[in-house]
């Protein structure tokens, strides 16, 4: 007699391997680590896209502050409205501007003494903004590294589910197996998924914070040069 195919039992009988069904059935250590790869792909986004939204407002930021720094008359004038200002190279002006005031008001000037105090206060106060701008660049280095490796731990654990699997049922079937190795590609996959995007935005947000640095280095040494001519006016004085 000819076989006969009852339909849907195929279908019941079928591995489900849908992301979802692949994380319910997973063991409780491979969905720990799952969970770990997921949150950790999250928190990068988060970083990424934060950073990225802060780092372009910044530069905007600095275009106009430098664009009104060069067509004011005074310094001093810039001062009270620099002081309100929260973006980095408005700091910058100010931390200047405090050692300036500081530095001749005294009775006799100093003139090296002022180059050199200067030079040191902007220096520190672009290291003080690069260094809170990249607080969490550290976060996407680690996620890139470590992911990577999580899901490998996921990988081999599921990989010898598969291998108990196999010795409890004394069975070598897809059936038997290939849930286990399922869920050990799936964590592989979460591992990549959760570090490749925090590598790449590691490097430009890092690129990007070289090109914000070399920018404020650039404005302070104008800045700077701008007062040294003002000491040297004095001095003719």
């Amino acid at each position: 007699m000819p076989t006969v195919t009852v339909p849907g039992v195929l279908a019941k009988t079928a591995i489900d391997m849908s992301p979802l069904a692949l994380f319910l059935q997973a063991d409780i250590v491979v969905k720990l680590v799952m969970l770990g790869l997921i949150a950790a792909s999250i928190w990068s986004w988060a970083i990424i896209v934060e950073r990225s939204r802060r780092l372009s407002a910044i530069n905007k930021q600095a275009k106009a502050f430098e664009d009104w720094f060069w067509k004011s008359d005074s310094l001093d004038a810039l001062y009270d409205p620099a002081a309100k200002a929260k973006h980095p190279s408005a700091r910058l002006f100010v931390a200047g501007m405090n050692e300036w005031r500081r530095s001749i008001a005294r009775g006799k000037i100093d003139r090296e003494g002022v180059r050199s105090r200067l030079t040191s206060i902007l220096g520190v106060a672009i290291a003080r903004e690069i260094d809170e701008l990249g607080d969490r660049l550290s976060v996407l280095a680690t996620i890139g590294s470590v992911a990577p490796f999580v899901g490998l731990f996921g990988t081999v654990w599921g990989i010898m589910r598969s291998f108990g699997a196999i010795a409890a049922s004394q069975n070598t079937s897809l059936g038997v197996v290939a849930p286990g190795i399922a869920e050990a590609l799936f964590a592989t996959a979460l591992g990549l998924f959760a570090a490749i995007p925090a590598v790449i935005g590691y490097n430009r947000l890092l690129h990007g914070l070289g090109r914000l640095e070399a920018r404020l280095s650039a404005f302070a040494e104008e800045f700077h040069g701008l007062l040294s001519r003002q000491l040297d006016g004095m001095e003719e004085r």
